[in-house]
């Protein structure tokens, strides 16, 4: 496999782009080697600029519910361009998806159009924060919000001490009001509430986390949060913006049946163009600007190229159920390759699954939480991971990012990608 256009453009952009990427993971140093340039998408494909073609298992980290450059959603962009591209101003197709997502979204009853998840999130925690009167807020460790100064903060050395800044530039005065927890564990939130009575606004949670590799929630952990959270006055913000109508048409809080008092979304709602969404009981929502005293804007809110895709895709997932029962089958046929394939070498790696986002971990221990994930040993993925890309299956480059899937994939693609793990299993351990 050539990859000499990529390596050219990565020596390129280094000299004008910060390490060469615009968003770090792209980078491949958890995976070693130099990153690839994809110049185009279709179906379940990507091709790099050296035109190699890739089997593709990270659906830009999401949203490609139905694969790449689907004809459905790239007509509905184009025929939007032929209006132009951006107005500033209010559109009818703002108004069709936020209904759209209020219907589809059991917690949200309104909702305020952004353009990314991490515009969502540090939206919601400002909301919160002004709805309650309170500044402190709950994040668990591993669990990532976007780079926000509020959400870049690492674990403090207990329970109930405040958390440390996790990147220059993030302030001392911004990291006192971040509380960590490690996810799954009811005991620690109680803690936490007891030791900051009365002053936490909100708690903020991927309620299926995909940033530290998938894991799943415990039996009872995100019940035993809504209770604590109404107990306490305490908002409960779920950050859907990887799983919102993926693992259901109402997301991890559908699939669950647990509500939060707020959401945020991202990726899915724009069907791969740039846009986010926080949405809400209306009550808190109505704390919004100009409704309410918390201030929020953007010009290219609810752009609409972006709410045109949206709407497009959105309407689709709504009115054909069968998309969930064919992601579903397609991630149990893969995991459960992978699976026999671990057995058969006699290997025992832990592989975590649900609907279609799964995580094979380098580990033989159960995943978690964050410090269980970290069990993992990422030289070995980096070498799977490598073999993969070479037998032309492309997966997320870090240990610490789930896998997404998407109803392009065939039983024969499957089957290959199946083959590629095999190889891959058996060539990391010679």
């Amino acid at each position: 496999m050539q990859i000499t256009q990529s390596k050219s453009l990565f020596e390129k952009a280094k000299n004008y782009i910060p390490g060469g990427v615009n968003s770090p993971v792209r980078a491949f140093r958890a995976v070693g080697g130099d990153p690839i340039f994809i110049k185009k998408a279709d179906g379940a494909f990507i091709y790099d600029e050296d035109d190699n073609a890739y089997i593709e298992l990270i659906n830009s980290w999401g949203p490609m519910i139905l694969g790449h450059n689907h004809p459905m959603i790239r007509e509905a962009v184009i025929k939007a361009m032929e209006n132009g591209t951006s107005f500033g101003a209010p559109t009818a197709r703002e108004v069709e998806i936020a209904e759209l997502i209020v219907a589809m979204v059991p917690s949200v009853e309104k909702v305020r159009m952004v353009n990314s998840g991490t515009e969502a999130t540090m939206s919601a925690i400002r909301v919160a924060r002004g709805f309650t009167g309170r500044d402190k807020f709950i994040k668990m460790e591993g669990h990532y919000h976007g780079h926000g100064d509020s959400f870049l903060i690492s674990a403090g050395s207990g329970a109930v001490t405040m958390g440390n800044p996790d990147s220059p530039g993030v302030t001392k005065g911004t990291a006192k009001d971040t509380l960590l927890a490690p996810y799954n564990d009811l005991e620690a939130i109680e803690k936490l509430v007891t030791a900051n009575k009365g002053e936490i606004a909100a708690l903020i949670l991927e309620p299926v986390p995909g940033n530290m590799g998938l894991v799943i929630p415990k039996e009872g952990y995100l019940e035993g949060l809504r209770k604590i959270c109404d107990r306490e006055g305490i908002v409960l913000i779920f950050d859907e913006v990887m799983t919102g109508f993926r693992l259901s048409k109402g997301g991890a809080q559908e699939l669950f049946g647990v509500t939060p008092d707020m959401t945020t979304l991202g990726k899915i709602i724009g069907g791969g163009m740039p846009v986010g969404a926080y949405g809400g009981k209306k009550e808190i929502m109505e704390f919004v600007s100009p409704a309410g005293p918390v201030y929020q804007a953007g010009t290219l809110s609810g752009n609409p190229i972006a709410m045109a895709a949206g709407l497009t895709m959105l309407n689709y997932l709504n009115e054909h159920d069968e998309v969930y029962t064919q992601l579903n089958q397609i991630g149990d046929k893969i995991v459960a390759g992978i699976r026999s394939s671990l057995e058969g070498l006699g290997l025992d790696y832990t592989v975590n699954h649900l609907g279609s986002m799964y995580s094979l971990f380098f580990t033989n221990s159960k995943v978690t939480d964050f410090a269980s994930a970290k069990h993992s040993d990422t030289a070995l993925f980096g070498k799977y991971f490598q073999s993969m890309l070479r037998q032309g299956v492309y997966l997320a480059p870090s240990q610490f990012e789930s896998l997404f899937l998407s109803t392009a994939l065939s039983d024969q693609l499957i089957g290959k990608i199946l083959e590629a793990n095999n190889v891959a299993l058996k060539e990391i351990h010679q």
